[in-house]
């Protein structure tokens, strides 16, 4: 939200899921539980393991986090196809009833199953899905935001180092995991941190949490970040004479659309957004300074709304339907 002294705090929901094993998709460890719960999510965050200690134990007995990625994301493409393949093979029995209905479902029928045998052969392939994004149709990517598969997810990688690796930035791991995520998820973050050194400064306040920091910043707010753009998340701001108040969209959304998170009949009714960019109204100071700069814009319905937009909507209460 936008604290009344101008402060944004941005809030993610975090789910914290044990690390997966090798035969996961079959049922072993998590499993299947673990593969379920993850459906729904927006984005993955890969936390990798890049420390040795002998009181910390490993599966393998062994810390290599190449060999780990590579386990977790196996075991996601075995989801993913099986999840497909089941599906597919319900598909494939509503044939006569798609037949019977008309040409225009028999025609979209065909179209689901071929779109499914694709991104099947796909994964065999030893792709994720997110990574073949310029080959698929748009009907294709109307599938995939139905299906939710696992590797269609954006990801992003926390690389834990010990404390001493993260303060002089050196990790014998670094290297390899950066050439792993390059190779399969390109364009993917990744962000070192010490998980050690972040539960000691939750424990910090005042001198000791400023001396701290000086020695090495934390990382949680890079990753808040980083993770809330990944999920295509932005914020815009309203605001009155008592509260300012922050609504949480998809990036991409219209003013109207914008307008229907506070209210339906903002959307139905909509006349035109008011239109303020936070950064500038800090610095300008007020909304007076910003009409008198050119800075107080009215927008229509075409506008996309950006990250950190201050806005006024005008709409009409009936709906703009006649009465």
């Amino acid at each position: 939200m936008l604290g009344r002294q101008g402060f944004a705090v941005f809030f993610l929901n975090v789910v914290d899921i044990a690390g997966l094993v090798k035969g996961a998709a079959g049922g072993a460890g998590l499993g299947n539980a673990f593969l379920s719960h993850i459906r729904g999510v927006d984005g993955i965050i890969h936390v990798m393991r890049a420390f040795e200690d002998d009181d910390v134990i490993h599966a393998d007995d062994k810390v290599d986090p190449v060999q780990d990625i590579n386990t977790i994301t196996d075991e996601l493409r075995l989801k993913d196809i099986d999840f497909l393949e089941k599906k597919l093979e319900n598909h494939v029995k509503q044939k006569s009833s798609a037949a019977t209905k008309s040409p225009a479902h028999l025609k979209a029928w065909e179209q689901e199953k071929a779109a499914m045998e694709k991104f099947i052969q796909f994964i065999k392939d030893g792709n994720d899905i997110r990574n073949g994004m310029e080959q698929w149709s748009m009907s294709d990517i109307e599938y995939l935001n139905q299906y939710q598969l696992l590797t269609a997810k954006p990801v992003m990688f926390a690389i834990n180092l010990n404390k001493a690796d993260y303060v002089r930035k050196k990790n014998k791991f670094l290297k390899p995991i950066f050439d792993w995520v390059q190779k399969n998820a390109p364009g993917s973050a990744i962000i070192p941190y010490c998980g050690q050194y972040e539960s000691e400064l939750q424990d910090l306040e005042g001198d000791g949490l400023a001396e701290a920091l000086k020695e090495a910043p934390s990382a949680l707010q890079k990753m808040i970040s980083t993770a809330y753009s990944m999920v295509n998340l932005i914020y815009f701001f309203t605001a009155g004479p008592d509260e300012v108040r922050a609504w949480m969209i998809r990036k991409g959304f219209k003013a109207p659309q914008a307008a229907g998170v506070i209210h339906t009949d903002f959307e139905a009714g909509f006349i035109c957004a008011e239109v303020m960019a936070y950064d500038e109204l800090k610095e300008k100071g007020s909304e007076a300074e910003m009409k008198k700069a050119g800075r107080y814009r009215q927008e229509g319905k075409t506008y996309e709304v950006c990250d950190g937009d201050v806005i006024f909507f005008k709409f009409n209460p009936t709906g703009g339907k006649k009465k």
